[in-house]
């Protein structure tokens, strides 16, 4: 009769044992974390509500982590590091407890229907690299703060109602990759400082209210190094097309459609070796299409309608809208 005692109490010290090897067994979720999330929960309405059950938002016993939710353990305790609500129509101003949550990395809130400004507050996320605030009904003015978020990798502020200036502070962004600011009401120039980001893959700032010359965005010598992807459609943009963007030579889409837009193309342009997207349409262009854009051995599409260019000046491919979906940005 001893050895079934033995294996439970085998058993018992195995358990133990397991228990006391798990940091998420033994440690709790940090105050600070539980508070703001419920804080936000109040805040955030039904939709989110009905699936955020228990007080824990890291979980608790048996109840699992509140969906949208990402915890990680920290010496003692638990943090959450990520939070994704997004598509579930949430209503209401940006809650600010959301800048309590010390730890976060992702931060995604897109297609739903938050209103008022981003809070200033938002400069205290010091470890964030994805903010997604697209599709939503955000306001006012892009906080510079965002400029103290020297992790960030994506940023993605499009298709809401932004207005005022894009935020020079923006280039103090190290670590940036991707830019989307497309769909605002921005107005002025693009500040000439985002050309010093050294990492910074796709810039969009297209369907604004943006104005100045793009000799003037690019002025600083060996600016964006690394840009892809250049969207500056649907502006009031004047000048000429400089030759100095040939010193893009990462470039591979270059989307300039209605603007205003004077000269002629830079024969240059077409040495651009990764250029696959010249989208030109709809500016006051003149003068002939290089032979060599006709030649280059990736391009793909160049449109040219709504110009005054000389008889002659022929497009390539065809004319279509050009969209870059998250999935291929996102980590």
């Amino acid at each position: 009769m001893a050895l079934p005692r033995l294996s439970f109490f085998a058993f018992s010290l195995i358990l133990i044992l397991t228990l006391i090897s798990s940091p998420l067994a033994l440690s709790k979720t940090l105050k600070r974390d539980v508070k703001a999330l419920n804080e936000i929960k109040a805040s955030l309405g039904w939709r989110v509500v009905y699936a955020w059950v228990g007080d824990d938002p890291c979980g608790d016993g048996d109840l699992p982590p509140w969906s949208g939710v990402t915890c990680s353990t920290q010496g003692d305790y638990r943090v959450v590091t990520e939070l994704e609500v997004y598509a579930v129509s949430i209503v209401g101003p940006f809650p600010t407890a959301v800048t309590n949550l010390l730890d976060l990395t992702r931060l995604d809130f897109h297609n739903n229907k938050l209103t008022g400004p981003i809070p200033p507050q938002i400069g205290r996320l010091k470890r964030l690299k994805i903010l997604n605030l697209r599709w939503n009904k955000l306001q006012d003015i892009i906080p510079p703060e965002i400029g103290e978020l020297k992790s960030l990798t994506h940023l993605y502020l499009s298709f809401n109602s932004f207005k005022g200036e894009i935020p020079r502070e923006l280039a103090n962004l190290p670590e940036l990759r991707y830019l989307y600011l497309q769909e605002n009401r921005l107005i002025g120039k693009i500040p000439a400082e985002l050309g010093t980001l050294r990492n910074l893959r796709h810039l969009d700032v297209g369907n604004n209210h943006l104005v100045g010359t793009i000799r003037e965005l690019i002025r600083i010598e060996g600016c964006f190094p690394a840009l892809r992807n250049l969207y500056l459609n649907n502006n009031y943009l004047t000048g000429g097309i400089p030759a100095q963007l040939a010193n893009l030579t990462n470039l591979e889409i270059f989307y300039l459609s209605y603007n205003k837009i004077s000269g002629s193309v830079p024969t240059g342009l077409a040495n651009i070796p990764k250029l696959i997207y010249l989208y030109l349409d709809h500016n006051q262009l003149t003068g002939r299409i290089d032979s060599e854009f006709y030649k280059h051995p990736f391009l793909k599409e160049l449109y040219i309608e709504g110009n005054s260019f000389k008889q002659g000046v022929k497009p390539i491919g065809v004319h279509k809208v050009l969209e870059v979906s998250d999935t291929e940005f996102l980590v």
